[in-house]
């Protein structure tokens, strides 16, 4: 019987697919970003602790990459049938380097999350318990990762690079069949933004909080034709300038959107003003401020860089698939 090879010649390149992320920016950013903070809203609901989602993704990357290494494929249903996943023993200096939390912090946050139940010393290994947060299930998350994937192959087709769109459903068939290279991938593209945010803003609460101000400039500039506007004058006109096109959003919308305490938004929110990363206008409605643009948008291209191996890999293997 004989086989199917991948066409080498027929692969996405991932400076193809920068190209295409940075020439469309204006009309990816009212999709990405959105995306991106729906995603922020399930880390934070998680365990209500963003450093204790970073801890667990971290190790998931050492058990995923580890699954690679060794030609381990587990399917959606095949990984969470499962209760437990082993990780590897737990070091406290290297997580706190890695993931730039102090020592102390990091072995607090491992003993709580080893007496919710979540870490769990068996013998000698050490599990990672699903049943003690099922929120794990990455379902909505898949569905708007392969949402996005699709609407951008479409650009990506209008390019030549590919023979067709990607539906939605082709890319989530192809995430579920591959679930652990797929989700190594993803984590891999998302801990850099995380770990360069907070760097920036001090904490994740904070860039939580701004992201959310930022992510309703997106949605707003949505109901303009900006098809022929420049990413310069698009970023400018609805995100960090003075005049924007675009209204701020409450105290109170901010809360119930990202599920963070309305009296910690509120304290993050006077700690961004006066940190220069948001203004407020007399209606105390919220926007973003143009003092730090140029160290988000660094951040923001790093992000695109690995958002684009992150697609090309998923395209690949989605029409390596229908091959």
């Amino acid at each position: 019987m004989s086989i199917t090879l991948p066409k080498i010649s027929k692969q996405i390149r991932i400076e193809d697919i920068r190209e295409v992320l940075e020439k469309n920016f204006i009309s990816i950013a009212p999709v990405w970003v959105p995306a991106q903070m729906s995603w922020m809203n399930n880390v934070y609901k998680t365990f209500h602790d963003y450093e204790k989602f970073m801890i667990v993704m971290h190790l998931m990357i050492q058990t995923f990459d580890f699954y690679s290494k060794n030609f381990v494929k587990l399917n959606y249903e095949e990984y969470f049938d499962q209760n437990g996943v082993e990780i590897k023993q737990l070091n406290v200096m290297e997580l706190s380097k890695a993931l730039n939390i102090p020592k102390e912090t990091t072995r607090r946050k491992i003993n709580e999350l080893e007496k919710s139940g979540t870490i769990k010393r068996i013998n000698r290994k050490f599990i990672i318990d699903r049943n003690t947060w099922p929120s794990i299930k990455p379902v909505e998350t898949i569905k708007r990762m392969s949402r996005f994937l699709s609407i951008f192959s479409k650009l990506v087709f209008n390019q030549g690079l590919i023979s067709k769109p990607i539906s939605t459903e082709n890319i989530m068939k192809t995430s579920k069949e591959y679930f652990s290279h797929v989700w190594k991938l993803y984590y891999e593209m998302q801990m850099p933004m995380l770990l360069a945010y907070k760097k920036i803003f001090g904490d994740l609460e904070g860039f939580h909080v701004h992201g959310i101000c930022i992510s309703n400039h997106a949605l707003n500039s949505r109901n303009s034709n900006n098809g022929e506007m420049s990413k310069e004058f698009y970023l400018e006109k609805y995100f960090f300038g003075a005049k924007k096109d675009s209204p701020g959003i409450n105290a109170m919308s901010i809360s119930d959107i990202t599920g963070i305490p309305r009296a910690t938004v509120i304290r993050k929110l006077n700690k961004l003003i006066k940190g220069k990363f948001l203004t407020m206008d007399d209606k105390k409605h919220y926007s973003a401020a143009g003092f730090h643009q140029k160290k988000i948008l660094n951040v923001q291209k790093n992000t695109f860089d690995n958002l684009a191996k992150f697609t090309a890999r998923i395209y690949n293997l989605s029409l390596m698939k229908d091959n």
